[in-house]
């Protein structure tokens, strides 16, 4: 089985979609496709579909999507797999208090992103900057859009997709930093432009365009960086920005025009 959640949702047997249109079978795949491999209670299914209002029919209904999405797993059984016994309900498996989406070792391209991202982690701790770039990059690529960009989603997928979020916006930050190691600060400005009007409060973004910018020798637009975002965070959450941006601010002003462009001041390397 292949499982993407990191864009649209795509669930695959054989080659063959098992993903249903209905926006309430496809909430229900959802869930069991996060968490493959493990059981999903019923109580995690109900609060996803209906909230803190079941319906009494609640349980009979879960029934009927999981008999549906059996129905098109079973479609996509590869005959010599029904032939030696292994059928829908082996791979969306009934358990006590549950149901267990097997994959049988395919592939899950959220588990493939944090297995990637780890490495690259691990490649910024030992100073590799360009391994950990590389693999960082390979994991960011494997998002298409938002996670579950067209499914429906409940209070559970809601909390998984800002999970999913915040993992992709660290490993972004993580291979921005890595990038700016490697003296790549020109080739990022059009990219920290774009995340910066994204995500307006983002203050360590921010600090990344503002040394970006710094470093091609436009200082006062790395000032300005640091004023649109000090208006954002106070308009917006009546904070300040932090103490190592003020510290990042000054170094700023106080730096030469000649040391920007030649990008020599080391306490502008690193913020956050």
């Amino acid at each position: 089985m292949e499982i993407d959640v990191l864009g649209v949702l795509r669930v695959t047997e054989n080659g063959v979609s098992v993903t249903p249109t209905a926006p309430k079978p496809r909430q229900v795949l959802a869930v069991l496709a996060l968490h493959a491999d493990q059981v999903v209670p019923v109580a995690t299914l109900t609060e996803e579909l209906w909230g803190d209002c079941p319906p009494r029919s609640a349980r009979t209904t879960l029934q009927t999507y999981i008999l549906q999405l059996r129905d098109l797993i079973s479609s996509a059984l590869d005959p010599a797999a029904a032939a030696a016994g292994r059928t829908a309900k082996h791979i969306l498996v009934t358990s006590p208090g549950g149901y267990r989406l097997n994959t049988y070792g395919g592939t899950i391209d959220v588990r493939e992103f944090e297995r990637l991202a780890g490495l690259g982690y691990r490649a910024m701790d030992a100073g590799d900057f360009s391994g950990a770039a590389r693999q960082l990059r390979e994991a960011l690529a494997l998002w298409g859009s938002s996670a579950l960009a067209d499914v429906q989603t409940g209070p559970q997928l809601e909390m998984e997709c800002r999970r999913l979020e915040e993992i992709r916006l660290c490993a972004l930050d993580q291979r921005i930093e890595a990038d700016l190691r490697l003296g790549r600060h020109r080739e990022l400005l059009g990219e920290l432009t774009m995340l910066v009007s994204r995500y307006r409060t983002h203050e360590n973004l921010h600090s990344q365009l503002m040394l970006a910018l710094y470093r091609s020798g436009r200082r006062s637009e790395a000032l300005e960086v640091y004023q649109r975002l000090r208006q954002a965070l106070v308009r917006e959450l009546s904070l300040e920005p932090s103490a190592a941006l003020r510290r990042m601010q000054r170094s700023i002003l106080m730096a030469g025009p000649e040391a920007a462009s030649a990008g020599a001041d080391d306490r502008l390397t690193r913020v956050g």
